[in-house]
């Protein structure tokens, strides 16, 4: 019997950097270049060609970007470069004058361009295939889904628009029909992300597009409330809190959308935030937090701060201290303030030392994990729902409540689930806490 031989076809390779932005870029790549053929090599030495999709959020990333690019170089040699930093392509080349291409952000078919011209695909109908989700970086059993690009706000410590753009929206059938495929190839948990998800439509004036018999607005609200219905979890990512937010949280309580929120304070002492040019109604926000929280009890606040912005006094950050106190916010991160090349911030008078920066970095944690500690341990003795991650040969599971997202927040650690599986929701009874994790063990089903 005649068989068929197919053509071996060649391999990428790929280094993803950044935020879970960047790595939906990636998958979108990887999916453009496997529905083209190419195979994926998990190493240096497997790979035709290698991708470094890069950060240039931060000096501190852009120097993390240039190492990856080096130490690619250094094990494969046949490099192409894409993500934030592709816009700073003169520097890239200074240093590494090897490399194949250079795309900035959201540039795909450049990259694909430039993929198919260092390592031309060798067409077949048996290898051009791709499955109907698209290739994840991510387990199985979550996917982001990226439902704008860039960001209107000139925040002065930012330099994001000026890589990124201005905010640009997409379809909400386009985005509902991507998450129905994830879904169909065994997705439990949609993290739906972009710069500013709560300005979502702005762009397109909320257009309505028609989706199974009614038309969906390309607003927040209604892409929430559609997403909720298709089974799995739905947790939202980077929401600025517009007055808009307050129609989301009686969706949390109606059990359509994750009760949780991720919310990039950045700080809370009036100057600071009109020195970041970022609103400053920080009395506010402490009334809606409340609000949410008497509609949704079970809401879980997560966000993110910067101490040593320029000119933050002591009298600024203690108020700082003192909001997050009343806030009671459920899991918070925090970053020293770095300058960044381009950033209105830099030219600000009045910088903060960097052994003040350290000092207030750690008060801050030390009284955040204080806060977080307190939440969990009144969890101790409750029931809840968690999805699984990670199942070990001894039987411990690695698993998440709805309070927490995937690589930014904490973790439930559980006994006696080695019946269990990646992707998994089950219900569970917690034993015991420390100041970020819960520990638990499966209740029968």
């Amino acid at each position: 019997m005649k068989t068929t031989k197919l053509p071996a076809q060649p391999k990428v390779g790929m280094v993803s950097l950044g935020c879970p932005k960047a790595l939906v870029d990636s998958e979108r790549i990887l999916t453009k270049l496997r529905a083209d053929g190419y195979g994926l090599s998990a190493d240096y030495e497997g790979a035709d060609v290698v991708l470094v999709n890069t950060c240039g959020f931060l000096d501190s990333a852009k120097e993390e970007s240039l190492e990856a690019i080096g130490e690619a170089i250094a094990e494969n040699g046949r490099v192409i470069v894409t993500g934030c930093m592709g816009n700073e392509a003169d520097a890239i080349r200074a240093r590494f004058p090897e490399v194949l291409a250079i795309s900035g952000p959201h540039q795909y078919d450049a990259v694909v361009t430039a993929v198919h011209e260092a390592a031309p695909p060798v067409p077949h109908a048996f290898v051009d295939l791709v499955p109907e989700a698209g290739l994840k970086l991510t387990p199985k059993h979550y996917s982001y889904l990226k439902i704008s690009e860039g960001c209107n706000h000139r925040c002065a410590f930012c330099i994001i628009p000026s890589i990124r753009g201005d905010l640009v929206s997409r379809r909400p059938d386009a985005i509902l029909r991507e998450a129905e495929k994830l879904i169909e190839a065994g997705t439990r948990e949609l993290l739906v992300i972009s710069q500013d998800t709560s300005a979502y439509g702005v762009d397109i004036r909320h257009e309505p597009r028609p989706w199974k018999g009614q038309d969906v607005r390309a607003h927040m609200t209604d892409l929430a409330r559609e997403l909720g219905k298709l089974g799995a979890w739905v947790r939202l990512h980077y929401v600025y809190p517009y007055p808009h937010v307050n129609e989301v949280i009686p969706l949390m309580a109606e059990g359509l959308v994750l009760p949780y929120l991720d919310i990039p304070f950045q700080h809370a002492a009036p100057s600071v935030l009109k020195a970041m040019k970022r609103p400053a109604n920080e009395a506010k926000v402490l009334e809606r937090i409340r609000n949410w929280r008497e509609i949704a009890p079970d809401i879980t606040i997560r966000s993110s701060f910067v101490v040593g912005f320029p000119g933050e006094t002591e009298a600024d950050f203690q108020y700082l201290l003192d909001w997050l106190d009343e806030a009671q916010l459920d899991r918070v991160g925090a970053f020293r303030f770095e300058p960044v090349e381009g950033a209105a911030a830099n030219a600000l008078p009045n910088p903060v030392p960097e052994e003040v920066k350290e000092e207030r970095y750690a008060r801050l944690m030390e009284r955040t994990a204080a806060i977080s500690a307190a939440k969990l341990a009144a969890k101790i003795d409750r029931e809840m729902d968690v999805i699984i991650d990670i199942v070990d040969e001894n039987g411990g599971a690695n698993a998440r409540s709805k309070a927490d997202a995937p690589d930014i927040d904490g973790h439930v650690f559980l006994r006696d689930a080695g019946h269990l599986a990646p992707g998994d929701i089950v219900p569970v009874l917690i034993e015991d806490a420390d100041d970020h994790d819960l520990y638990g063990v499966p209740l029968p089903q």
